[in-house]
Protein backbone atom coordinates (compact mmCIF):
# COMPACT_ATOMS: atom_id res chain seq x y z
CA UNK A 1 0.00 0.00 0.00
CA UNK A 2 3.09 2.74 0.44
CA UNK A 3 3.80 2.65 -3.49
CA UNK A 4 0.00 3.20 -3.99
CA UNK A 5 -0.84 5.52 -1.12
CA UNK A 6 1.15 8.23 -3.11
CA UNK A 7 -1.03 8.64 -6.16
CA UNK A 8 -4.21 7.95 -4.11
CA UNK A 9 -3.36 10.75 -2.06
CA UNK A 10 -3.22 13.05 -5.30
CA UNK A 11 -6.38 12.25 -6.71
CA UNK A 12 -7.83 12.66 -2.79
CA UNK A 13 -6.30 16.57 -3.01
CA UNK A 14 -7.38 17.02 -6.69
CA UNK A 15 -11.10 16.47 -6.02
CA UNK A 16 -13.08 19.70 -4.90
CA UNK A 17 -15.68 17.57 -3.40
CA UNK A 18 -13.18 15.13 -1.05
CA UNK A 19 -12.80 15.71 2.20
CA UNK A 20 -9.48 17.78 2.08
CA UNK A 21 -11.50 20.62 -0.04
CA UNK A 22 -14.57 21.17 1.53
CA UNK A 23 -13.44 20.43 5.15
CA UNK A 24 -9.69 20.48 6.01
CA UNK A 25 -8.40 23.56 3.97
CA UNK A 26 -9.68 26.96 3.53
CA UNK A 27 -12.41 26.77 5.90
CA UNK A 28 -12.98 29.12 8.53
CA UNK A 29 -15.50 27.13 10.56
CA UNK A 30 -13.18 24.77 11.34
CA UNK A 31 -10.24 26.97 12.37
CA UNK A 32 -13.02 28.42 14.95
CA UNK A 33 -13.78 25.07 16.25
CA UNK A 34 -11.68 24.05 18.12
CA UNK A 35 -11.51 27.24 20.37
CA UNK A 36 -15.25 26.61 21.00
CA UNK A 37 -14.83 23.10 21.64
CA UNK A 38 -11.67 23.79 24.33
CA UNK A 39 -14.15 26.19 25.87
CA UNK A 40 -17.00 23.42 25.97
CA UNK A 41 -15.03 20.81 27.30
CA UNK A 42 -13.65 23.01 30.21
CA UNK A 43 -17.45 23.75 30.81
CA UNK A 44 -18.29 19.98 31.04
CA UNK A 45 -15.25 19.47 33.49
CA UNK A 46 -16.51 22.22 35.63
CA UNK A 47 -19.89 21.10 35.36
CA UNK A 48 -18.61 17.83 37.03
CA UNK A 49 -16.56 19.38 39.60
CA UNK A 50 -19.73 21.60 40.43
CA UNK A 51 -22.32 18.05 40.72
CA UNK A 52 -24.72 19.99 38.07
CA UNK A 53 -23.51 17.90 34.95
CA UNK A 54 -27.20 15.89 34.71
CA UNK A 55 -28.07 12.26 34.43
CA UNK A 56 -28.35 12.67 30.71
CA UNK A 57 -27.13 13.73 27.50
CA UNK A 58 -29.81 16.20 26.41
CA UNK A 59 -28.99 19.92 27.90
CA UNK A 60 -25.28 19.23 29.15
CA UNK A 61 -22.50 20.80 28.40
CA UNK A 62 -20.89 17.43 26.81
CA UNK A 63 -24.13 18.24 24.07
CA UNK A 64 -22.80 21.54 23.30
CA UNK A 65 -19.32 20.10 22.39
CA UNK A 66 -20.62 17.41 20.55
CA UNK A 67 -23.03 19.57 18.22
CA UNK A 68 -19.97 21.80 17.55
CA UNK A 69 -18.13 18.52 16.36
CA UNK A 70 -21.00 17.28 14.74
CA UNK A 71 -21.49 19.89 12.35
CA UNK A 72 -17.71 20.01 11.06
CA UNK A 73 -18.92 18.59 8.01
CA UNK A 74 -18.75 14.58 6.66
CA UNK A 75 -16.52 13.28 8.50
CA UNK A 76 -18.22 14.01 12.41
CA UNK A 77 -21.66 13.45 11.19
CA UNK A 78 -23.07 11.50 14.04
CA UNK A 79 -20.29 11.90 16.47
CA UNK A 80 -22.71 12.48 19.20
CA UNK A 81 -24.35 9.08 18.65
CA UNK A 82 -22.14 7.11 21.12
CA UNK A 83 -22.57 9.79 23.70
CA UNK A 84 -26.94 9.51 23.85
CA UNK A 85 -28.26 7.54 27.27
CA UNK A 86 -29.58 4.68 26.21
CA UNK A 87 -31.62 3.97 29.38
CA UNK A 88 -32.39 0.27 28.90
CA UNK A 89 -28.57 -0.65 28.07
CA UNK A 90 -27.44 2.27 30.55
CA UNK A 91 -25.01 2.82 28.25
CA UNK A 92 -22.62 5.32 28.17
CA UNK A 93 -22.29 4.71 32.09
CA UNK A 94 -21.23 8.27 32.59
CA UNK A 95 -24.49 9.95 33.97
CA UNK A 96 -25.79 8.15 36.43
CA UNK A 97 -22.21 6.18 37.73
CA UNK A 98 -20.85 9.48 39.67
CA UNK A 99 -17.41 7.26 40.23
CA UNK A 100 -17.63 6.55 36.61
CA UNK A 101 -18.70 10.28 35.82
CA UNK A 102 -15.99 11.83 37.87
CA UNK A 103 -13.51 9.40 35.82
CA UNK A 104 -14.70 11.01 32.44
CA UNK A 105 -14.37 14.70 33.90
CA UNK A 106 -10.37 13.64 35.45
CA UNK A 107 -9.77 12.17 32.28
CA UNK A 108 -10.89 15.37 30.34
CA UNK A 109 -9.29 17.66 33.04
CA UNK A 110 -6.22 15.78 32.26
CA UNK A 111 -5.98 15.46 28.35
CA UNK A 112 -6.70 19.35 28.27
CA UNK A 113 -3.44 20.03 30.32
CA UNK A 114 -1.54 17.58 28.25
CA UNK A 115 1.71 18.72 26.08
CA UNK A 116 3.01 15.67 24.97
CA UNK A 117 1.55 11.86 23.43
CA UNK A 118 2.90 10.17 26.64
CA UNK A 119 0.68 11.93 28.81
CA UNK A 120 -2.16 11.60 26.71
CA UNK A 121 -1.71 7.76 26.05
CA UNK A 122 -1.59 7.81 30.02
CA UNK A 123 -5.13 9.46 30.66
CA UNK A 124 -6.64 6.81 27.75
CA UNK A 125 -4.97 3.55 29.71
CA UNK A 126 -6.42 5.01 33.27
CA UNK A 127 -9.76 5.58 31.50
CA UNK A 128 -9.66 2.36 29.17
CA UNK A 129 -8.71 0.23 33.14
CA UNK A 130 -12.11 1.74 34.52
CA UNK A 131 -14.12 -0.82 31.89
CA UNK A 132 -16.81 2.10 31.71
CA UNK A 133 -19.81 0.69 29.66
CA UNK A 134 -20.42 2.04 26.70
CA UNK A 135 -17.46 4.57 26.60
CA UNK A 136 -14.63 3.64 24.15
CA UNK A 137 -12.81 5.23 21.44
CA UNK A 138 -15.83 7.59 20.12
CA UNK A 139 -14.14 9.95 22.43
CA UNK A 140 -11.45 10.43 20.23
CA UNK A 141 -13.30 12.98 18.10
CA UNK A 142 -12.95 15.19 21.02
CA UNK A 143 -9.60 14.25 21.64
CA UNK A 144 -8.59 15.28 18.17
CA UNK A 145 -10.00 18.81 18.70
CA UNK A 146 -7.86 19.48 21.80
CA UNK A 147 -4.83 17.47 20.18
CA UNK A 148 -5.19 17.33 16.00
CA UNK A 149 -1.55 16.80 15.89
CA UNK A 150 -1.65 13.82 18.25
CA UNK A 151 -5.01 12.02 18.57
CA UNK A 152 -6.93 11.12 15.19
CA UNK A 153 -10.88 10.70 15.57
CA UNK A 154 -12.45 7.62 15.09
CA UNK A 155 -15.55 6.42 13.63
CA UNK A 156 -17.00 3.92 11.52
CA UNK A 157 -16.08 5.20 8.10
CA UNK A 158 -12.68 6.10 9.01
CA UNK A 159 -12.21 2.40 10.30
CA UNK A 160 -13.42 1.02 7.27
CA UNK A 161 -11.24 3.05 5.34
CA UNK A 162 -8.39 2.36 7.40
CA UNK A 163 -9.31 -1.74 6.98
CA UNK A 164 -10.14 -1.48 3.31
CA UNK A 165 -6.26 0.49 2.85
CA UNK A 166 -4.18 -1.94 4.93
CA UNK A 167 -6.26 -5.43 4.64
CA UNK A 168 -6.83 -5.01 8.68
CA UNK A 169 -9.62 -5.87 10.88
CA UNK A 170 -9.81 -3.26 13.19
CA UNK A 171 -12.67 -3.40 15.41
CA UNK A 172 -15.16 -0.14 16.83
CA UNK A 173 -15.31 -0.08 20.67
CA UNK A 174 -11.86 -0.67 21.86
CA UNK A 175 -9.21 1.71 22.98
CA UNK A 176 -6.80 -1.01 21.92
CA UNK A 177 -7.38 -1.42 18.89
CA UNK A 178 -7.71 2.13 18.13
CA UNK A 179 -4.31 2.68 19.55
CA UNK A 180 -2.94 0.13 16.96
CA UNK A 181 -4.80 2.23 14.21
CA UNK A 182 -3.44 5.28 15.50
CA UNK A 183 0.20 3.21 15.67
CA UNK A 184 -0.21 2.71 12.10
CA UNK A 185 -1.17 6.10 11.21
CA UNK A 186 1.61 8.11 13.23
CA UNK A 187 3.97 6.44 10.71
CA UNK A 188 1.93 7.24 7.36
CA UNK A 189 1.29 10.55 8.45
CA UNK A 190 5.11 11.24 8.85
CA UNK A 191 6.10 9.13 5.77
CA UNK A 192 4.15 11.26 3.36
CA UNK A 193 4.08 14.22 6.07
CA UNK A 194 4.90 16.60 2.56
CA UNK A 195 1.84 15.53 1.23
CA UNK A 196 -0.75 15.42 4.02
CA UNK A 197 -0.29 17.08 6.65
CA UNK A 198 0.69 17.00 10.45
CA UNK A 199 -2.63 17.82 11.66
CA UNK A 200 -4.57 14.06 11.48
CA UNK A 201 -7.80 15.44 10.09
CA UNK A 202 -6.16 15.70 6.40
CA UNK A 203 -5.40 11.66 6.23
CA UNK A 204 -8.58 10.67 8.18
CA UNK A 205 -10.39 12.53 5.64
CA UNK A 206 -8.63 10.59 3.14
CA UNK A 207 -9.64 7.35 5.47
CA UNK A 208 -13.57 8.68 5.41
CA UNK A 209 -13.53 8.87 2.04
CA UNK A 210 -12.06 5.79 1.26
CA UNK A 211 -14.42 4.20 3.96
CA UNK A 212 -17.83 5.82 2.46
CA UNK A 213 -16.53 4.40 -1.37
CA UNK A 214 -16.12 7.89 -2.52
CA UNK A 215 -12.59 6.71 -3.44
CA UNK A 216 -11.66 2.64 -4.65
CA UNK A 217 -8.40 1.78 -2.94
CA UNK A 218 -6.58 -1.32 -4.28
CA UNK A 219 -8.52 -4.40 -4.37
CA UNK A 220 -11.59 -2.79 -2.99
CA UNK A 221 -14.38 -3.28 -4.58
CA UNK A 222 -18.45 -2.77 -4.47
CA UNK A 223 -20.13 -6.33 -3.28
CA UNK A 224 -23.34 -6.45 -5.10
CA UNK A 225 -25.53 -4.02 -7.63
CA UNK A 226 -27.08 -2.46 -4.67
CA UNK A 227 -23.92 -1.49 -3.25
CA UNK A 228 -22.76 0.33 -6.89
CA UNK A 229 -26.22 2.02 -5.98
CA UNK A 230 -25.71 3.46 -3.01
CA UNK A 231 -21.80 4.64 -3.62
CA UNK A 232 -23.31 6.56 -6.69
CA UNK A 233 -26.75 7.89 -4.08
CA UNK A 234 -24.04 8.64 -1.97
CA UNK A 235 -22.12 10.91 -4.58
CA UNK A 236 -25.05 12.80 -5.30
CA UNK A 237 -25.57 13.81 -1.71
CA UNK A 238 -22.54 14.53 -1.22
CA UNK A 239 -22.45 17.03 -5.03
CA UNK A 240 -25.75 18.71 -3.60
CA UNK A 241 -23.96 19.20 -0.41
CA UNK A 242 -21.05 21.15 -1.54
CA UNK A 243 -23.49 23.01 -4.14
CA UNK A 244 -25.43 24.06 -0.92
CA UNK A 245 -22.24 25.28 1.07
CA UNK A 246 -21.20 27.60 -1.69
CA UNK A 247 -24.43 29.18 -1.65
CA UNK A 248 -24.16 29.62 2.06
CA UNK A 249 -20.67 30.95 1.56
CA UNK A 250 -21.95 33.30 -0.64
CA UNK A 251 -24.40 34.65 1.56
CA UNK A 252 -22.07 34.82 4.35
CA UNK A 253 -19.98 36.97 2.78
CA UNK A 254 -23.18 39.03 1.55
CA UNK A 255 -23.75 39.41 5.03
CA UNK A 256 -20.07 40.52 5.97
CA UNK A 257 -20.59 42.97 3.24
CA UNK A 258 -23.51 44.60 4.46
CA UNK A 259 -22.54 44.67 7.82
CA UNK A 260 -18.95 46.11 6.79
CA UNK A 261 -20.84 48.68 4.44
CA UNK A 262 -23.65 49.72 7.20
CA UNK A 263 -20.17 49.94 10.36
CA UNK A 264 -18.39 52.42 8.16
CA UNK A 265 -21.33 54.31 7.21
CA UNK A 266 -22.25 54.54 11.43
CA UNK A 267 -18.57 56.29 11.87
CA UNK A 268 -16.75 53.29 13.09
CA UNK A 269 -13.92 51.41 12.50
CA UNK A 270 -14.45 48.22 10.80
CA UNK A 271 -12.63 44.81 10.82
CA UNK A 272 -14.23 41.06 9.75
CA UNK A 273 -12.36 37.51 10.42
CA UNK A 274 -8.76 37.64 9.77
CA UNK A 275 -9.13 34.32 7.78
CA UNK A 276 -12.08 36.15 5.72
CA UNK A 277 -10.03 38.95 4.24
CA UNK A 278 -9.87 37.95 0.96
CA UNK A 279 -14.00 37.23 0.25
CA UNK A 280 -14.79 39.19 -2.40
CA UNK A 281 -18.79 40.24 -2.64
CA UNK A 282 -19.81 41.92 -5.99
CA UNK A 283 -15.98 41.63 -7.27
CA UNK A 284 -15.07 43.48 -3.99
CA UNK A 285 -12.43 42.07 -1.68
CA UNK A 286 -13.83 42.44 2.09
CA UNK A 287 -10.32 43.69 3.32
CA UNK A 288 -10.97 47.52 0.89
CA UNK A 289 -13.67 47.93 3.99
CA UNK A 290 -11.65 47.18 6.39
CA UNK A 291 -8.77 48.30 9.15
CA UNK A 292 -5.38 47.03 7.69
CA UNK A 293 -5.15 44.97 10.90
CA UNK A 294 -7.06 44.26 13.94
CA UNK A 295 -6.59 46.57 16.89
CA UNK A 296 -4.28 46.16 19.52
CA UNK A 297 -6.48 44.47 22.65
CA UNK A 298 -6.00 44.62 26.02
CA UNK A 299 -6.73 40.86 26.73
CA UNK A 300 -4.58 37.76 26.61
CA UNK A 301 -3.66 36.54 23.54
CA UNK A 302 -5.30 33.70 23.16
CA UNK A 303 -8.54 35.38 23.55
CA UNK A 304 -7.42 37.68 21.30
CA UNK A 305 -6.90 35.28 18.76
CA UNK A 306 -10.63 34.42 19.36
CA UNK A 307 -11.80 37.88 18.93
CA UNK A 308 -9.97 38.37 15.36
CA UNK A 309 -12.03 35.31 14.57
CA UNK A 310 -15.36 37.37 14.85
CA UNK A 311 -17.01 37.89 11.99
CA UNK A 312 -17.20 41.47 12.61
CA UNK A 313 -16.52 44.14 14.78
CA UNK A 314 -16.61 47.64 15.08
CA UNK A 315 -14.53 49.54 16.65
CA UNK A 316 -15.26 53.32 17.67
CA UNK A 317 -12.89 55.48 15.44
CA UNK A 318 -9.03 55.19 16.00
CA UNK A 319 -9.25 53.17 19.28
CA UNK A 320 -9.41 49.48 20.57
CA UNK A 321 -13.05 50.45 21.96
CA UNK A 322 -15.59 47.61 20.54
CA UNK A 323 -18.91 48.83 20.27
CA UNK A 324 -20.57 45.87 18.55
CA UNK A 325 -19.93 42.27 17.61
CA UNK A 326 -21.55 40.08 15.31
CA UNK A 327 -21.30 36.79 14.66
CA UNK A 328 -23.26 35.24 10.88
CA UNK A 329 -24.59 31.91 11.31
CA UNK A 330 -25.48 29.28 8.61
CA UNK A 331 -25.58 25.46 8.93
CA UNK A 332 -22.67 26.11 11.70
CA UNK A 333 -23.15 25.56 15.07
CA UNK A 334 -24.97 28.98 16.50
CA UNK A 335 -23.72 27.60 19.98
CA UNK A 336 -19.87 28.39 18.86
CA UNK A 337 -20.93 32.06 17.64
CA UNK A 338 -22.18 32.29 20.94
CA UNK A 339 -19.43 31.29 22.89
CA UNK A 340 -17.54 33.91 20.79
CA UNK A 341 -19.06 36.64 21.81
CA UNK A 342 -19.45 36.01 25.44
CA UNK A 343 -15.84 35.40 25.60
CA UNK A 344 -15.06 39.26 23.79
CA UNK A 345 -18.20 40.26 26.22
CA UNK A 346 -16.29 39.11 29.69
CA UNK A 347 -12.65 39.75 28.23
CA UNK A 348 -13.46 43.12 28.04
CA UNK A 349 -16.90 44.22 31.02
CA UNK A 350 -15.74 47.95 30.58
CA UNK A 351 -17.01 48.08 27.01
CA UNK A 352 -20.53 48.70 26.34
CA UNK A 353 -20.67 46.34 23.60
CA UNK A 354 -23.57 45.51 21.23
CA UNK A 355 -23.29 41.84 20.70
CA UNK A 356 -25.89 40.05 17.68
CA UNK A 357 -26.32 37.21 15.68
CA UNK A 358 -27.27 37.34 12.07
CA UNK A 359 -28.55 34.61 11.14
CA UNK A 360 -30.77 33.00 8.06
CA UNK A 361 -34.52 33.50 8.13
CA UNK A 362 -35.27 29.58 8.43
CA UNK A 363 -32.86 29.41 12.00
CA UNK A 364 -35.00 31.73 14.08
CA UNK A 365 -36.76 29.73 16.19
CA UNK A 366 -33.58 27.26 16.58
CA UNK A 367 -31.90 30.56 17.61
CA UNK A 368 -34.55 31.41 20.21
CA UNK A 369 -33.97 27.77 21.75
CA UNK A 370 -30.42 28.84 22.15
CA UNK A 371 -30.96 31.92 23.20
CA UNK A 372 -33.91 30.41 26.06
CA UNK A 373 -31.00 28.11 27.62
CA UNK A 374 -30.75 28.76 31.02
CA UNK A 375 -26.33 27.96 30.84
CA UNK A 376 -26.65 31.11 27.88
CA UNK A 377 -29.07 33.00 30.50
CA UNK A 378 -26.44 32.36 33.29
CA UNK A 379 -23.86 33.47 30.98
CA UNK A 380 -25.38 37.13 31.59
CA UNK A 381 -24.27 38.48 28.13
CA UNK A 382 -27.08 40.39 26.17
CA UNK A 383 -27.30 38.97 22.68
CA UNK A 384 -29.20 40.23 19.98
CA UNK A 385 -30.09 38.55 16.81
CA UNK A 386 -31.05 39.96 13.08
CA UNK A 387 -32.39 38.21 10.26
CA UNK A 388 -30.91 37.49 6.80
CA UNK A 389 -33.62 39.43 5.20
CA UNK A 390 -33.78 42.32 7.40
CA UNK A 391 -30.33 43.12 6.99
CA UNK A 392 -30.77 42.67 3.42
CA UNK A 393 -34.01 44.92 3.46
CA UNK A 394 -32.34 47.68 5.36
CA UNK A 395 -28.68 48.09 4.92
CA UNK A 396 -29.14 50.89 2.10
CA UNK A 397 -31.34 52.77 4.96
CA UNK A 398 -28.84 52.09 7.20
CA UNK A 399 -25.86 53.35 5.68
CA UNK A 400 -28.05 56.61 4.61
CA UNK A 401 -30.04 57.62 7.56
CA UNK A 402 -28.41 55.83 10.57
CA UNK A 403 -26.71 58.13 13.03
CA UNK A 404 -24.81 55.92 15.81
CA UNK A 405 -24.12 52.22 15.69
CA UNK A 406 -27.30 52.29 18.26
CA UNK A 407 -29.50 52.45 14.75
CA UNK A 408 -28.79 48.08 14.29
CA UNK A 409 -31.17 47.82 17.13
CA UNK A 410 -33.91 49.01 15.12
CA UNK A 411 -33.62 46.03 12.74
CA UNK A 412 -32.56 43.71 15.73
CA UNK A 413 -34.76 40.98 17.89
CA UNK A 414 -34.25 39.51 21.34
CA UNK A 415 -35.69 37.07 23.21
CA UNK A 416 -37.23 39.24 26.06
Amino acid sequence: MSATLPPLIQQYKADSESVYNTWFINNEERLKAFRSIRRGVQQVVKDIKAGSFGNDFKGTSLEFVLSVISEQKQVFQGAAHPFYWKPKLRIPDIYEHEDNKRAFGQFLESCLAATTEQQLLKEIDILDRRKIKGLGPAVASILYFLHPTLMPPCNTAIVNGFNALFGEKIKLGSWSEYLRMRDRLRDLNQEHRQHLSLDYGALSGLLFDVGVKKMIAGDQQFATDEDRDKYQQQAQKRHKEVQTEAQEENQHTEMQHHLLRVGKALGCDVTTAINDRNRLCGGQKLSFLCLDQHPELPVPAEVASTIRLIDIVWFAPGTSRVVAAFEVEKSTSIYSGILRLTDLAFSMPENETALYLVVPDAREKEVQAQLSRPAIRAAGATIHYILFSELRQHCEALCKFGDSPAAMRKIARSIG
